[in-house]
């Protein structure tokens, strides 16, 4: 009888002395996934900024863009014409075998 307490008392020994190895073994590798997640999103980010990064420093990117901003090229003179579409009402108008 009392070899079976000494060989529980073992057994309970043993687990308890690998128990938090094993806790932190579990929670190492759980953490680890995590951060390879995190590092994988961290990549798929970086490599969607360097692709917009490409694409925006092209010359003609570049040049639509500051031509939307109202920029012009030396020696070029910037006209703002309004009324294009009143313009152009007219002109179908007068255009028409009806308009007459």
């Amino acid at each position: 009888m009392l070899r079976r307490w000494v060989a529980v008392g073992v057994l309970v020994l043993v687990a308890l002395l690998y128990y938090r190895p094993l806790k932190a073994y579990v929670d190492a590798r759980h953490e680890q996934s995590q951060r390879a997640a995190a590092v994988q999103k961290l990549r798929d980010e970086k490599a969607k900024l360097e692709r917009q990064l490409g694409s925006s420093t092209s010359l003609a990117t570049l040049a639509r863009e500051a031509r939307a901003l109202g920029y012009v090229r030396p020696g070029e003179h910037l006209f703002i014409v309004k009324g294009i579409n009143q313009w152009r009402q007219r002109e179908r108008r007068s255009l028409s075998p009806h308009g007459h």
